[in-house]
């Protein structure tokens, strides 16, 4: 069952660890795909074949989420090439992490601007054609940090959490439009970043969550796709924790 046929979604930071997730996951059930990527051009033009071999029109679009005018032009291009956006998956992220009394202006600045305002950039850029359309589901990457905190990541704690108010906020403002504003917050996902990690540090990890493994993009996808599909149809404002019971 394609529960997205024909529906056209936007990815941010989709060339790579749980935005190529997403995207592939999207493509399965019928969507087209749009994404972005930052620097990884050959890993973006790999993914748009493999999301061609679905059978859906998929591309990827070389753009800065951070600076709000490169957002703009990121939403008029998807237009012109689609026609529609009906999801909107803010998925692009960066961490800085340090010590409070370590941690520099710049290194608070730019996570909070990546992480945060980007989110605030592309909601705003594709609010005119949701509100036309009268239907659309914004999907919100936010995290476990936002929700407990952890040392030494002040600066991505703080723009996970700000993530969750934005998106609260947004539901409350275009709900009666049919738009939907939703949080996804991420456990331990293991990707190829994680692969770079000691092994008995992320056993570790895996011994103290509940289900005893980490999390794969995948398992974020899943969620994605219900949240963007009818059978989300009554859900908006919610933070859906997908941790593997990390926070019970």
């Amino acid at each position: 069952m394609k529960l997205l046929q024909d529906q056209n979604v936007i990815i941010t930071g989709g060339s790579r660890g749980i935005g190529r997730g997403i995207a592939l996951t999207f493509a399965k059930h019928g969507a087209n795909v749009a994404f972005t990527y930052n620097s990884s051009t050959q890993a973006a033009e790999d993914l748009v074949k493999e999301l061609e071999g679905f059978g859906v029109k998929a591309k990827a679009y070389q753009s800065d989420a951070a600076d709000f005018d490169k957002a703009q032009e990121l939403a008029k291009n998807v237009l012109e090439d689609f026609g529609q956006i009906d999801t909107l998956i803010n998925n692009a992220g960066i961490t800085k992490d340090n010590l409070l009394m370590r941690m520099s202006e710049d290194d608070f600045n730019k996570v909070v601007n990546v992480n945060l305002n980007s989110v605030f950039n592309l909601t705003k850029a594709v609010l005119r054609p949701m509100l036309k359309k009268r239907k659309g589901s914004i999907i919100n990457m936010s995290s476990v940090v936002g929700i407990k905190g952890n040392a030494g990541q002040s600066n991505y704690s703080a723009s996970k959490a700000g993530i969750i108010g934005f998106s609260k906020s947004v539901a409350l403002e275009l709900g009666s439009r049919n738009i939907r504003s939703n949080v996804i917050a991420p456990g331990f996902i293991e990707t190829e970043m994680t692969e770079k990690l000691d092994e008995t540090t992320v056993q570790g990890w895996r011994e103290s969550i509940p289900l005893k493994r980490g999390g794969t993009p995948e398992d974020i996808a899943n969620a994605c796709v219900f949240l963007a599909s009818d059978m989300s149809a009554y859900i908006t404002g919610q933070t859906l924790s997908v941790d593997g019971g990390m926070l019970t």
